[in-house]
């Protein structure tokens, strides 16, 4: 099953709605806000930075960045218009943040314009991530940062025995929402490939046990959403499923696991 985001752009509201909730749950999750600070503590923000989120989605990470110490202003780059919309309606608060809707893969910013550019969880769904990486090495200045969060998402298990069936249904989210599930482990490569220098990795978990969060519940009723339109399960199972993991959670029988890696490097700086 192809990953939904490959084809955002052109996505309607209806595919597009059910994602932004997904999003801005996890962006609030304690876990994944803890890995999300411990990755841009280590990069080097310059004063008055300016940054470029490269696919923003509904903009909860550059509405964090947009606070963040030496931050003066923030780019959130997307290419759905729905997502922009909606990044757009809940940022409005803040004055130095604005939104665009653009191409990973040919990014709408002048070269050497930007401090540190983001990629959150974002390169496993880029059809080309080795272009996606140039192009943030041309808007970036010399000497700029990228910053890369990302699932290693052939690690998501939320099984608790052999054959367990909501396993399956974590595959099928998986199998949804992810367009190379592998893309973590090559990123030293590809970083260097781009010209980037200075390649800094960290691994992080994110541990759900023994009730489970909104964001790992929320993924799981993805995964059984594309079960039932697969036609691999039918309404009942589906229910039954559901029902399932709502009941692990509630009696606190629930395990959930996702490896996720992070990587900072730079621009040479001539």
């Amino acid at each position: 099953m192809p990953d939904v985001y490959t084809t955002i752009a052109t996505a309607e509201a209806a595919v597009v709605g059910p994602l932004v909730d997904t999003l801005e749950l996890r962006a609030a999750d304690p876990r994944q806000r803890q890995m999300r600070e411990e990755y841009l503590s280590e990069v080097a923000f310059p004063a008055e930075a300016r940054v470029v989120e490269i696919g923003c989605g509904p903009g909860p990470v550059a509405r964090s960045l947009a606070v963040w110490p030496g931050v003066g202003e923030v780019v959130g780059i997307d290419p759905s218009p729905v997502f922009i919309e909606k990044a757009r309606e809940l940022g409005a608060r803040l004055p130095n943040l604005t939104f665009m809707t653009g191409d990973a893969q040919a990014l709408p910013l002048p070269d050497a314009s930007v401090d540190v550019a983001v990629f959150h969880t974002v390169l496993c769904h880029v059809a080309d991530p080795a272009l996606a990486l140039v192009e943030a090495m041309r808007v970036l200045r010399p000497g700029g940062s990228v910053a890369i969060f990302d699932g290693d998402y052939n690690t998501v298990s939320v099984a608790t025995s052999a054959a367990d069936p909501l396993q399956a249904c974590a595959d099928a989210a998986v199998g949804f929402l992810v367009h190379d599930r592998w893309l973590p482990r090559r990123l030293p490569a590809l970083l260097g490939a781009a010209g980037f220098h200075w390649i800094r990795l960290r691994g992080h978990n994110y541990l759900d046990a023994p009730s489970a969060s909104g964001y790992l519940l929320a993924l799981i009723d993805r995964g059984i959403d594309a079960l039932l339109t697969g036609g691999r399960v039918g309404p009942g199972m589906a229910e039954a499923l559901r029902a399932e993991a709502k009941r692990r959670s509630e009696a606190g029988e629930f395990f959930g696991h996702i490896a996720y890696v992070s990587a900072i490097a730079q621009r040479p700086a001539q």
